[in-house]
Order: structure tokens, then sequence, then C-alpha cells
């Protein structure tokens, strides 16, 4: 049993899907959540960026004495998760784009896979070499989706333009006859656009949420290593890196409920 928290961290708000999966799975547990607001988006920087970026904010994140860190983010987790594994080990280091291909080979029944993500994970192929490695015939198909962030972060997630611009990313890969029978959300931040992906995508698409699919992972490595909180819940905290208004703000309907502004520490990197 352990009373430290799991910390978990993102270029944003987006990794908030992540925690709340994580809250629903394991209420007892402590969470803390840092949102890199100055430096986002990850997904269209370089992978050394990134995992100078992903470096930043875990040691920021250490003063809370972690016992698990999640990444939650997709394009972090593609890049940076060896070296975060090696800077702070015996600390397990969990991303999400390992759980999510394993979900999607389990979910798929044989006609191909695609992955939506930024720009970044597209680029670093992470999630084609983790499903490959399951399933080494599979047919995967990788689309970047960077707008979908932009729209996510402003709150634009139901209505025409969501709709407009899923259907401008996936038409022609949905639209054929042999069409993918299982779509990958790979950017937390694609969750709340799920409505309008799902319905570009069309009927008998099965959505895989890497969230989802994270929580289930974070519950396996804290039972296998004895590192479980028992006790009443415990209020999250929340850390952002500019704009702590607008990280509240933006980031309750992520959370999936209210986090009030005077949550939020503000918190600086420096140089």
């Amino acid at each position: 049993m352990s009373d430290a928290p799991i910390a978990i961290f993102d270029s944003g708000v987006g990794g908030l899907t992540v925690m709340a999966a994580i809250a629903k799975r394991l209420p007892q547990e402590r969470l803390v959540y840092l949102g890199d607001t100055a430096r986002l988006p990850y997904g269209t920087k370089s992978a050394e960026t990134v995992t100078r970026y992903a470096l930043q904010a875990t040691r920021a994140l250490m003063r809370f004495a972690p016992k698990a860190l999640v990444v939650g983010c997709n394009t972090a987790s593609a890049v940076a998760l060896p070296a975060l594994t090696a800077a702070f080990a015996p600390v397990p280091v969990i991303g999400v784009v390992e759980p999510g291909a394993r979900a999607a080979v389990a979910a798929s029944t044989g006609n191909g896979i695609t992955v939506i993500a930024t720009e970044g994970t597209v680029r670093g192929g992470a999630y084609l070499r983790a499903i490959r490695a399951l399933s080494p015939e599979a047919r995967v198909i990788q689309r970047a989706c960077p707008l979908f962030v932009a729209l996510a972060e402003e709150g634009w997630t139901t209505g025409p333009v969501p709709e407009i611009a899923a259907s401008r990313y996936l038409a022609d890969i949905f639209g054929s006859f042999d069409r993918p029978d299982t779509l990958v959300l790979g950017c937390t931040h694609f969750p709340v656009l799920a409505g309008a992906i799902a319905k570009a995508a069309g009927d008998g698409i099965t959505l895989v949420d890497s969230a989802a699919t994270t929580a289930l992972e974070t519950d396996r490595v804290l039972d296998d290593r004895g590192l479980r909180r028992n006790g009443p819940a415990h209020a999250p905290a929340f850390l952002a890196t500019d704009a702590p208004e607008r990280f509240a703000r933006v980031g309750s309907q992520f959370l999936g409920r209210e986090i009030a502004s005077d949550q939020v520490e503000l918190v600086d990197f420096g140089p």
C-alpha cells in the first residue's frame, strides 16, 4: 500500500481525459496533474524538443514524490518514454500508446486499424510499431488530424465545425469498400470529439480510447507492485505552466467536472 500520488502530465488539458479515466477506475488514489500549457501543442514539435519538455514536466512533478508517472500525451509517449524511464527509475512510467495498441488489436476483426493522432505521433510511427508487434499482418492506416487539438482546446466539440473537420480527415478512409473496422483515438484531446469522429467514420466502427486503456494499465502496474492506496477519495492537485484560469475553464470539459481556477498552481520551468 502506498499513499504517494500518481503523477500525470500532458502538453495541455487533453491528458485530463486520462486523469478522469484513472479517477473512475481508482477512486481511492491521489492524483496530481501538470499541463504544460505554455508550450502546447507537443504534436508539432521535434522528438528532441518533446523529450526535453517531458523531462522538465516530470522533474516538476517529482516534488510530490509520486509512486507512478502516467504520460497522458500520445506524442510524448511515442518519443520520450525511454528517456523518462531511465531518468526516473524506479518510478514506473506508463504511456498511452502500448495500452491503446493492445486494445485496438483485440477489437479489430481483421479489416484494419486506423490511428488518428497529431503530426508528431504519426511521424514517429509508435502506434504502427506497437500494433505490428502484436499483429504483424495488421493493416494499419495513420492519419494526422492536427485541427482536432485546436477545436478541443477551444471547446468546439460538437456541431458542424468539428463534423466538417472530421469528414475532411476521414471520408477517404472510411468511405471505401474495404474500410477499417477499428479507429484509435491516438491523442488524448480526441475523446471529447468522439461524437463527430464516430459520425464521420460511420456505423460498425469500434472507437478505441487510449485514456480508458491507460487507466487499466495503471491499475495493473499498481497491483503488480503493491502500490495501491486504501482510503477515502482525495482531492486532486493541478499545475499549469500558463493561463491557469483558461486551464480550469477548458479543462473542466475534459475532466468531466468543474475545476476552480484557484485549484490550479502556476509553475515555471525557467529558461
